[in-house]
């Protein structure tokens, strides 16, 4: 999947016209090969320093299921960004759906396809309160979702401790195990069915598989960028932008959902905790993958990119034992080179829209 652009609008006014795509990008500064070529680097570099890195079970199908997590992450802040927004309550949303369906499964009994349904109903809900929110009042994006996260937080800690009386279900529904230990192996004679794929693997693709149509082919996707693009061209167009702008974050808020139901299938519990981790990831994927922040263009296979070497730093500087704090130095450190890689990949691009007009 290439990257995604916004169609080009009807004439309008010079100022209305689309931002430069990021396929007017040379090849040498397309993020996605330079991506593929950071991520073979590492996996030879942790891979020498400690054969560790490739064992089988004890760190790559770990880190498959890590990197699942991840790419939904990713891809639920990327639906915002399409936008040129933000989505501060990534991990709240998560946190919230997750306990709707840990209290689905607890005091309901249901399967464990139900409550991931009860959950992504949930998050939906919540995303398009924010959008609706943002749409209806003109207020920024990451004031509204700050805003939001904040309040999340606190109702997400009094709902545990009504329910739980601490921070977790014990509930383990019909399924949960096999998400969380099996591979694809483990139902196959031996490894004639290849390498170990975590069971949460095939989600993640079926989620990436579906947001890169949604932006490529689907009229939804298309009007999404669009508005990302330039917001005036967009209405000039007749297209709806408040209701785009509403279905874009309820996306977001249904893939963080999605990533915390995966997350809780590698942790095994339906935690309070879950998403604390989400909200830096959540924009290392897509950044470092090529979204861009100012909206109109975004590309899904970066994003899962970005999100592999992520992970693949982590687990290598983790095996190197690294210390939390030297961790965290890191992907700051990954995460502000992306940020000034944005900035000059939307130079580029304006430049050569600029020579070749």
């Amino acid at each position: 999947m290439k990257t995604e652009t916004a169609p080009e609008a009807p004439a309008v006014p010079p100022a209305a016209e689309p931002r430069p795509s990021a396929r007017a990008l040379p090849v040498w500064a397309n993020p996605r090969l330079g991506l593929l070529i950071v991520i073979s680097v590492l996996v030879v570099l942790f891979s020498s320093l400690t054969p560790a890195f490739l064992d089988p079970r004890l760190t790559l199908a770990p880190l498959q299921a890590d990197i699942s997590v991840y790419v939904v992450v990713g891809l639920a802040q990327l639906a915002v960004l399409s936008l040129g927004h933000m989505n501060m309550a990534v991990g709240r949303m998560a946190a919230l759906s997750t306990f709707a369906m840990g209290l689905a499964y607890d005091r309901l009994g249901v399967p464990l396809l139900v409550g991931l349904l009860v959950g992504l109903a949930v998050g939906a809900g919540i995303g398009a309160l924010a959008g609706l929110l943002i749409a209806k009042t003109g207020v920024n994006s990451f004031v509204v979702t700050l805003a939001l996260d904040f309040g999340l937080l606190g109702l997400v800690t009094i709902l545990y401790t009504w329910a739980t009386g601490g921070v977790s279900f014990a509930v383990q529904p019909s399924g949960l195990s096999a998400l969380r230990f099996d591979t694809f192996a483990d139902y196959c004679m031996g490894e004639v069915c290849g390498p170990r794929i975590p069971l949460v693997v095939p989600i993640a693709v079926a989620a990436a598989l579906g947001v890169g149509v949604l932006f490529r082919h689907a009229r939804l996707g298309r009007e999404i960028l669009m508005t990302g693009s330039n917001t005036v061209a967009a209405e000039l167009s007749g297209i709806p932008t408040h209701r785009r702008v509403v279905a874009a974050h309820a996306l977001s808020g249904l893939l963080a959902a999605l990533a915390g139901f995966l997350l809780a299938a590698n942790n095994g519990a339906f935690s309070a905790n879950i998403g604390e981790s989400f909200l830096l990831p959540s924009f290392l994927a897509p950044v470092l993958g090529g979204t861009l922040l100012a909206g109109g263009a975004v590309s899904v296979l970066g994003t899962a990119l970005g999100a592999t070497l992520t992970q693949v730093i982590y687990k290598g500087l983790n095996l190197l034992q690294f210390s939390l704090e030297e961790l965290k130095l890191y992907i700051g450190l990954v995460l502000l080179a992306a940020l000034s890689l944005d900035r000059l990949r939307a130079l580029l691009a304006e430049r050569r829209a600029v020579s070749s007009s």
